[in-house]
């Protein structure tokens, strides 16, 4: 977590399974330039919205046009945040069946997430602060399973992102490209993650063996 730049040394414990409406770890800057790990909820809440009821819906926010929709303009200006995470999870449907597969970075590293958040409170003062992930169209490793993907940064762009005098839109995106397809890798596992609530670390692992030739397909459109 060292890329980060956080003030203090994060406090995690690994999680396997993580659902819309659980917390989830991000990292954002704060006014004075720091930087800190926060635990929000995973499905944002607009700060405008009377009730904070089926806000988990709000998982994912397409990056082309966050800048202009309600729920997350404010925050693309002025609140975005990083989601480290050793992966992701995707489904593939074959017949009636919801097929599981991880997606991770190829060299092992943490990946990081573009994100936004926001903070709730309501008539009675209660606060709540969450968060959604931006997504792109898939890469072409992906684009089988599903035609979105998560907005991956690299390393060199984390300044930018989490820049908070930074609030023109327009200059953050270029990060929103597919991440490449090779240096990403993903397989088959468990269907038991399928299942709200399972939580192992077997789920990350093949549940059969990796398709090294499907992992490799290169990417050409990816800087289109």
């Amino acid at each position: 977590m060292k890329v980060y730049r956080l003030s203090s040394p994060p406090d995690l414990s690994p999680r396997y399974n993580i659902a819309p409406s659980q917390p989830v770890a991000v990292v954002r800057q704060l006014n004075g330039g720091e930087r800190e790990l926060s635990f929000l909820q995973w499905g944002l809440v607009p700060s405008w919205l009377k009730d904070s009821a089926g806000s988990y819906k709000m998982i994912n926010a397409r990056s082309e046009t966050a800048h202009e929709k309600p729920a997350f303009k404010q925050a693309l200006r002025a609140r975005r945040c990083i989601l480290p995470a050793s992966g992701f999870y995707e489904w593939e449907k074959v017949g009636r069946e919801r097929v599981p597969h991880y997606i991770h970075l190829r060299d092992g590293d943490v990946m990081s997430m573009a994100g936004l958040w926001e903070r709730w409170k309501s008539s009675a003062g209660e606060v709540l602060e969450s968060c959604t992930i931006l997504t792109t169209v898939a890469n072409s490793l992906l684009k089988g399973l599903h035609d979105r993907m998560p907005v991956l940064l690299h390393g060199e762009a984390f300044d930018l992102w989490l820049d908070r005098e930074i609030d023109d839109a327009s200059r953050l995106a270029e990060l929103f490209l597919p991440y490449p397809s090779d240096r990403l890798q993903e397989y088959i596992v468990s269907k038991g993650v399928n299942t709200l609530g399972n939580d192992d670390p077997g789920f990350i692992l093949p549940a059969e063996p990796v398709r090294e030739a499907h992992a490799f397909c290169c990417d050409s459109s990816a800087n289109n």
